[in-house]
């Protein structure tokens, strides 16, 4: 791992890229303190939720859509926190 102090990376930039670009990781410091790493670009894919689905689906796991009340959203009356809850 290389390192180079803040205000050589100003100069030298493009050729830090060419290292980064070849793998390499460069730690970037100020007064002898790092600062921050140049590290490769990673590229990420996101969530797939078809492999997901497909992986459930290979243990076993059936899973059906979720029941959601019509009046799921609606304002709850207000004295709902204050009253007894019913006997089951």
């Amino acid at each position: 791992m290389m390192t180079v102090a803040l205000e050589d990376a100003a100069t030298t930039l493009a050729d830090l890229a060419a290292r980064v670009e070849g793998g390499e990781t460069i730690v970037v410091t100020r007064d002898g303190r790092p600062v921050l790493d140049l590290v490769p670009h990673r590229r990420t894919g996101g969530l797939d939720l078809e492999a997901g689905e497909a992986f459930l689906r290979a243990h076993g796991i059936v899973r059906g859509p979720g029941f959601i009340a019509d009046d799921f959203d609606d304002p709850l009356p207000e004295d709902f926190l204050i009253r007894p809850c019913p006997e089951l």
